[in-house]
């Protein structure tokens, strides 16, 4: 019998002995139920780095973070603001904890909460997720927005869990909504730590109905013209009556909360609640404006912050001279 007649299978062509013997390896690490085993061999064959810090990875994994780097997302300083959760470490703090803004102008919603801010790792991870589509780190850092909204005081325990929307054209763009990946993980960790609540979500009960910049970059009041009559309840009586818990990657100056939780109050929503994984503090944008993308909120004062919420909330337009840069 030749040699290629002795290795060839009834089942199928030859196959040459090295060739057999790699495979047969190969087979041998698949059956291992030892995932330490396959792990030692994916990092040598997928070598790969951290996409936050750049250290590389001890194992092949679908999610390229590091674990010092999840480790390394504080929560935010505790002295904040009662209602927005603005840093009061700027201003002295009053015994009713609001900051300026909210004493002058009550955000139509109830709370606003954020695990860390804005800065850093956690915003490094944000920007994977948002503009790298990294979508598995939405699971991580749902986590901690659940963290938050368990920690809100005299929370409602029925919550309809209502994710920031895109504007249609932008989530085709993308192929996903973060803040509605961030909401599903927070649904779900919320539903593992407290069984007791009732939570549903409910992607499309707000909707954004028209295009709008990025807010990147934007000073405030170009933010808060920017969002105004952007968001719309295509059903008002799946909201009537209803706690929303409004979720979010990143709070910044709160002109999208505020536009998303005034739309969802006009549709006769009994309270929101607003929850974010990240909170853009201006304190730290006076420090490194570069690292928050907030450059433009440096410029010179236009129309002040509390003023211009003021005037929007009660359908008054902007003075002369308060148009948008």
């Amino acid at each position: 019998m030749s040699p290629e007649r002795a290795h060839r299978s009834s089942r199928g062509p030859a196959i040459p002995p090295p060739e057999t013997a790699a495979w047969r390896a190969v087979a041998r690490v698949l059956r291992s139920t030892a995932a330490g085993a396959l792990d030692s061999i994916t990092s040598v064959v997928f070598p790969a780095d951290c996409r936050v810090c750049g250290l590389p990875l001890s194992g092949f994994s679908l999610l390229p973070v590091c674990d010092s780097c999840w480790n390394d997302l504080p929560a935010q300083h505790p002295v904040l603001c009662a209602r927005c959760g603005e840093s009061l470490q700027w201003e002295a703090p009053e015994d009713d904890r609001l900051c300026r803004i909210c004493r002058s102008a009550e955000p139509p919603f109830a709370k606003a909460v954020a695990h860390g801010s804005y800065s850093g790792t956690l915003r490094a991870l944000i920007h994977l997720l948002k503009y790298d589509g990294l979508e598995p780190i939405a699971r991580r850092l749902g986590v901690l927005v659940a963290g938050q909204v368990l920690a809100i005081p005299d929370l409602p325990q029925n919550l309809l869990v209502i994710p920031v929307p895109l504007f249609a054209g932008k989530r085709r763009q993308r192929g996903f909504n973060q803040s509605e990946r961030l909401a599903r993980s927070a649904v779900a960790a919320l539903r593992s730590r407290r069984p007791e609540m009732r939570l549903k979500l409910a992607p499309g009960a707000l909707i954004r109905r028209r295009a709008t910049e990025s807010q990147a970059g934007l000073s405030p009041h170009q933010r808060r013209t920017n969002v105004r009559g952007a968001f719309f309840v295509p059903r008002p009586a799946q909201i009537a009556g209803q706690d929303v818990l409004l979720v979010d990657d990143i709070y910044t100056t709160g002109a999208t909360a505020r536009a998303c939780a005034q739309a969802l109050r006009r549709a006769g929503a009994a309270s929101v609640w607003v929850a974010t994984v990240a909170r853009a503090q201006r304190e730290e944008a006076l420090q490194q404006p570069e690292a928050l993308d907030q450059t433009a909120m440096l410029d010179a004062p236009e129309i002040p912050m509390e003023e211009d919420f003021a005037r929007w909330e009660e359908g008054r337009p902007a003075p002369a001279g308060g148009a948008v840069r």
